[in-house]
């Protein structure tokens, strides 16, 4: 079984100012400076890339991207979410062929699903062959699977991970004690240390994309049980990473990245639209409180 264990990257798209089309140079850029700097795993296509404005081929370039730039330096693992399980497997099936290491699935995006509906989902595209992480945001999905759902889900073979994304810390120990073997991987970045301390093994963060090195030595650090060490380094960094919950979540990392100077940030697509002169002031000073943050 692959081991998703580390601190991942959930990477933003960064496209052409003018004319808004994907930029997969600056992508590349971008994504081998985070493993240069120590991040297990890069992936594209999440939320946070904007996966609801890419179109197939668009997502396809940008996991394929990824696969060249890792070459053996880390993991790829692909968010493939949509509202339809037929079209996910598709994808599914082109990322396996590429060399993707893995999907990222959140539950169906178009409405509320019953258990039954979960696990034919989840079945359909595990049996593609690639491993499955599902992805637990019910802010965005209106479905929340809870850690008795991610037990029967870990039932199917394949489903190896969650990203959990709940906001209930909580939830880390119970899902351990109802599906041991599920990998539990951090998914919102103010709760990072916190998850590691309960028994997560891997964070797939927003804000670990604008400060890889720091967010490494937090993580590892609350993993090996040395999290009093970190503690001063966390709650310098919790301003910046609180917006990874919030609903302007990517323009405020996409404004974090092009503050330390790296290439991952800039514009989002529409219906986004910039942040407000007060956003964007809360996040420079966010960012500014870390320390060695900007360039």
């Amino acid at each position: 079984m692959t081991d998703f264990a580390g601190v991942h990257v959930a990477l933003t798209t960064p496209f052409d100012p003018a004319t808004l089309e994907v930029d997969l140079a600056r992508f590349r850029d971008h994504c081998s400076w985070l493993l240069d700097e120590g991040i297990t795993g890069l992936f594209p296509n999440g939320s946070l890339g904007e996966y609801e404005s890419l179109s197939g081929e668009e997502r396809r370039g940008l996991w394929r991207a990824a696969v060249e730039v890792a070459d053996g330096r880390g993991l790829v693992v692909s968010g493939l979410s949509g509202p339809s399980s037929r079209a996910i497997c598709d994808l599914a099936e082109q990322a396996r062929q590429d060399g993707v290491d893995g999907a990222m699935v959140l539950p169906p995006t178009n409405h509320p699903s019953t258990l039954d509906e979960l696990l034919a989902h989840y079945r359909a595209i595990a049996e593609v062959g690639l491993p499955v992480i599902v992805y637990n945001n019910p802010f965005s999905t209106r479905t929340d699977l809870t850690p008795d759902i991610l037990a029967k889900l870990a039932d199917i073979d394949g489903v190896v991970g969650v990203k959990e994304f709940s906001g209930d810390v909580r939830r880390i120990s119970e899902i351990i004690e109802l599906a041991p073997d599920l990998q539990v991987l951090c998914g919102a970045d103010d709760l990072a240390l916190e998850s590691a301390v309960m028994g997560a093994t891997g964070w797939i963060g927003g804000f670990t994309g604008s400060f890889p090195r720091k967010t490494v030595e937090v993580f590892e650090a609350g993993v090996n049980g040395n999290a009093a060490t970190v503690l001063d380094d966390y709650r310098r960094m919790l301003p910046a990473l609180r917006w990874d919950t919030g609903p302007r979540f990517v323009q405020a990392i996409k404004l974090a990245i092009d503050l330390v100077g790296r290439p991952g940030g800039g514009v989002t697509r529409p219906p986004r639209l910039a942040l407000d002169e007060e956003g964007h002031a809360a996040v420079t000073a966010a960012v500014d409180a870390i320390a060695g943050s900007r360039p």
